[in-house]
């Protein structure tokens, strides 16, 4: 078995409305800021042992797609890296 850590990064999708993102990005303007946009975004560190890359990167989809993101209204990447 090998040591690996997971990054998951979730976010909402294009067109669902994100009042967290909005209230920080009228924030950011009112403070002299000038941006195109903003989203925020939640993001888990999992670290975990697998026989391989693959199969950790396999399991936390699963993580994710159970528990960590809604699928309906969230994207999200994974990123599986060797410790």
């Amino acid at each position: 078995m090998t040591a690996y850590t997971a990054t998951v990064t979730v976010r909402l999708k294009h067109g669902v409305l994100d009042p967290e993102a909005e209230t920080t990005r009228r924030s950011l303007e009112r403070l002299g800021f000038d941006l195109e946009a903003l989203r925020s975004a939640d993001r888990f560190e999992i670290d975990l042992e697998a026989d391989d890359s693959a199969e950790a990167e396999q399991r936390v989809d699963e993580m994710a797609e159970r528990l960590l993101a809604n699928p309906t209204i969230h994207d999200y990447d994974v990123e599986v890296d060797e410790r």
